[in-house]
């Protein structure tokens, strides 16, 4: 009750109990570390070839509530550091039974599912309207930069050393067989070339 009056008398004079907003006219700001529900977050320019999402099916199995849906595509398609990794056929995500525990954002080994800020998905269809397949749950890194900066940027950092050492370990492998194709050139024609004569022995 005291901490009740306390907020009550400070709304009239308190900046700090002054939270009220003409909403949706006016509307406070997400704090970065909000979250709602998940999206799959792609890079480039085309959503479906960017996805890093590759149908793994971890966040599938370790969700509590049961609510994402992944299909295994046939075809492959290179990540981020030119490994061939499936794609999802299917990727649905009903955010009608979600709870936004952020679980499948923790168990994702590929970054590839962060949670939204986005709350504002009321529906008159309760059940095909919240039922959100990849094409709407894709959205780019840059958004994602932008809900998220610190810790986009960490994930940023962290990709982009995975593709420098991947290709170092390209390069070397590379380097390594040049190597190996001209050692065994020169073994060739050293086995090729003609073995030279032998001198006349000398007699008295």
């Amino acid at each position: 009750m005291a901490q009740t009056a306390k907020n009550f008398v400070g709304s009239y004079h308190d900046p700090k109990y002054l939270t009220t907003v003409e909403y949706p006219e006016k509307q406070i700001p997400t704090k970065e570390n909000n979250r709602n529900f998940p999206f799959l977050v792609f890079d480039g320019g085309d959503a479906m070839q960017g996805l890093r999402c590759v149908a793994c099916q971890i966040c599938e199995k370790e969700c509590p509530p049961q609510c994402i849906f992944i299909e295994k595509d046939k075809t492959k398609k290179p990540d981020f550091v030119g490994k061939d990794q499936f794609q999802p056929a299917t990727f649905d995500i009903d955010i009608s039974v979600c709870m936004s525990c952020q679980i499948c954002v923790e168990v994702c080994p590929f970054d590839a599912i962060k949670m939204d800020t986005e709350f504002e998905l009321s529906q008159t269809d309760r059940f095909g309207g919240l039922l959100m397949d990849k094409h709407q749950l894709a959205k780019s890194n840059e958004y994602y930069q932008g809900i998220h900066p610190t810790e986009s940027a960490e994930i940023d950092e962290s990709r982009e050393a995975d593709v420098l050492k991947a290709a170092a370990k390209a390069a070397a492998k590379a380097k390594a067989a040049v190597e190996k194709a001209k050692a065994a050139a020169e073994a060739e024609a050293t086995a090729k070339s003609p073995e030279a004569p032998t001198p006349p022995e000398k007699t008295e």
